[in-house]
């Protein structure tokens, strides 16, 4: 079996670590898989919060964290920046060692140099790059980044990677692993769901007054807020939120840390959706397509690609202009019944199978360039 080394720094939640490990589910049986990440991971764990079926078997794990160490250089790594790119480029600087050992090198986590020509998947750019410091220490070459073959999660996303490194990258649409269960539309509650951690970029606070404005003018709809605190740094803007939301308790509901369980009956229940932040993907928006919402987004990112650009009902600026498009929406049942089939093609594009055939035909076409690629593009 050709070997595989995959670079994935840490597994502290999100949906990049969905890709990196369904990568791996993708290609466990076809090839020896080797994982380089900084500390101890729980595959099970892992396993059940992302639907992957990954064994210990299936994939060797090289760290260079001692256990009981890691959780304080995580702690480290989340309140300062610096310190999270010296740990970073220490990885790099190990997985360059000994990229030389493997057929293939991958890095789920971005674009980098790993010492050799590579598959690389973007999340978002200038991520691994860091400080001249940093570069020094994994003696990160900008010039072997540009070599690798690269994929991105968007088309959004790939065509900042054109921009700014100048290099195409295939379009995967990340995995959506979720099973709902199949509410009618009739029975679902009239309520949105706002998913996300409940920090300021996502800027739930707007979402509230949003949807306080939609009430004012007649429509008795209900909010579910679901996501964990932002943690030290985002306590006082936690706090505002839960402030707004006591004030406003007889319309919204916060669900902060649901188990996932938990929080796929809540998404499941609700008709519509709504994120505020401009996003390169938007996996809690796939989400919500997937569970048969009909979600509320800005007109640019990647989220726009999630919902599709022929529902323009769905996409707004600013506040008052998404007050105006979702007061639409909900006076015209004609507009909920063609938003929602035209949706329903939406959630194909995301499905775990199509991800990793996807995955499977890049890596094949890298080991054989004769072979056709076929991808989102």
């Amino acid at each position: 079996m050709q070997k595989i080394a995959i670079f994935y720094p840490y597994f502290m939640g999100g949906g990049a670590e969905a890709v990196g490990l369904w990568i791996i589910q993708a290609l466990k049986n076809k090839y020896e898989l080797t994982l380089f990440t900084l500390g101890e991971i729980h595959i099970e764990k892992l396993n059940s919060m992302y639907g992957t079926s990954i064994s210990n078997e299936d994939i060797k794990i090289k760290t260079i964290l001692p256990k009981f160490v890691d959780i304080l250089c995580y702690l480290m790594m989340v309140k300062n920046n610096n310190v999270k790119m010296l740990f970073f480029h220490l990885l790099i600087r190990i997985f360059k060692q000994n990229s030389h050992e493997y057929d293939l090198v991958i890095s789920a986590y971005n674009a980098m140099d790993m010492g050799q020509k590579g598959i690389q998947y973007i999340h978002w750019i200038k991520v691994l790059e860091g400080k001249p410091f940093h570069r020094k220490i994994s003696t990160f070459s900008h010039e072997q980044l540009l070599n690798n073959i690269s994929i991105a999660n968007s088309y959004c996303v790939a065509d900042n990677v054109n921009k700014h490194y100048g290099i195409n990258a295939n379009v995967v649409y990340p995995p959506v692993v979720i099973d709902t269960p199949d509410i009618p539309w009739i029975d679902k509650e009239y309520a949105f769901i706002c998913s996300g951690r409940i920090v300021e970029p996502k800027q739930p606070h707007k979402v509230i007054k949003i949807l306080k404005l939609v009430r004012e003018r007649g429509f008795d709809i209900k909010l579910h807020i679901t996501g964990g605190g932002g943690g030290f740094y985002e306590w006082k803007y936690t706090n505002l939120v839960k402030k707004m939301v006591r004030e406003n308790s007889s319309w919204i509901t916060l669900h902060e840390n649901l188990p996932y369980e938990e929080y796929i009956k809540v998404l499941a229940n609700c008709k519509y959706g709504i994120h505020f932040k401009k996003e390169p993907f938007g996996i809690s928006i796939a989400e919500m397509v997937k569970a048969g919402a009909i979600p509320f987004v800005r007109n640019e990112g990647g989220q726009v690609e999630i919902v599709g650009e022929n529902n323009e009902e769905l996409f707004f600026n600013t506040e008052e202009e998404a007050v105006e498009k979702i007061i639409a929406v909900l006076s015209s049942s004609a507009k909920q019944n063609k938003l929602l089939q035209s949706l329903t093609t939406q959630r194909n594009l995301f499905s775990t199978q199509r991800f990793m055939s996807e995955i499977n035909d890049i890596v094949t076409s890298f080991f054989d360039p004769k072979v056709t690629i076929n991808t989102t593009n």
